[in-house]
């Protein structure tokens, strides 16, 4: 199965580090971050826990709940989670769920034969409110996840949602951001009261709305 984007994000029952859950329950109107690691007891792993753990206050202030995976036993995880706490200075608080069988794994598609038969790619899920697969970013096992990125895309997801604007390149939250080229500048001028800047007809910005 590969999923895609715009997809409804499979639902699937789990044993996590937190207990029993059933992913969309989990998930309830929040929005959510899956994200797979290759095994337990690896070091970039460890590292990317370590920091999405400091990041709870940052993805609580945008209504995200973080769940990881692993194909390693639940009590594995909880063993490899306080080498985490200890070396990376942190308290892990999310849940990480245990795919020792690989069917959550196989339902993601986060297996890719031609990089590891057994173990996962790195990759990353960012799912809406209603369970929609909006970003896929998949990288090797050997290159740790930039989650600075990932509240970026975070922040211009929710900021699409709210408002009728794209975000350009390397935008941050705060900064101007792109009008649609299905809006026009008539209308434009009339939704966005912070002003329009039209460099183009088809390229024009305006400050980042409330959120």
């Amino acid at each position: 199965m590969s999923i895609k984007l715009g997809d409804t994000a499979p639902d699937f029952q789990a044993e996590t580090t937190l207990g029993d859950i059933k992913f969309h329950e989990f998930l309830g109107n929040s929005w959510g971050i899956l994200f797979s690691h290759p095994a337990d007891y690896t070091p970039v792993c460890t590292t990317e826990l370590g920091y999405t753990s400091k990041l709870k206050s940052e993805f609580d202030q945008r209504g995200t709940k973080v769940i990881a995976l692993s194909v390693d036993g639940v009590e594995d995880h909880q063993n490899w989670i306080r080498d985490i706490n200890e070396t990376q200075n942190t308290d892990v608080q999310f849940p990480i769920i245990a795919d020792k069988d690989r069917q959550i794994s196989e339902l993601y598609d986060f297996i890719h034969p031609n990089a590891s038969a057994t173990a996962t790619v790195r990759s990353l899920l960012i799912i809406d409110p209603e369970k929609k697969v909006r970003l896929i970013i998949t990288y090797p096992a050997s290159t740790g996840r930039n989650f600075n990125e990932i509240l970026r895309v975070l922040d211009s997801l929710q900021l699409v949602d709210s408002h009728k604007v794209a975000t350009p390149v390397n935008w941050e939250n705060g900064e101007d951001v792109i009008i649609p080229p299905a809006i026009s500048t008539e209308d434009a001028r009339k939704i966005f009261p912070k002003g329009v800047t039209e460099i183009k007809p088809y390229l024009r910005y305006t400050p980042q709305p409330n959120t």
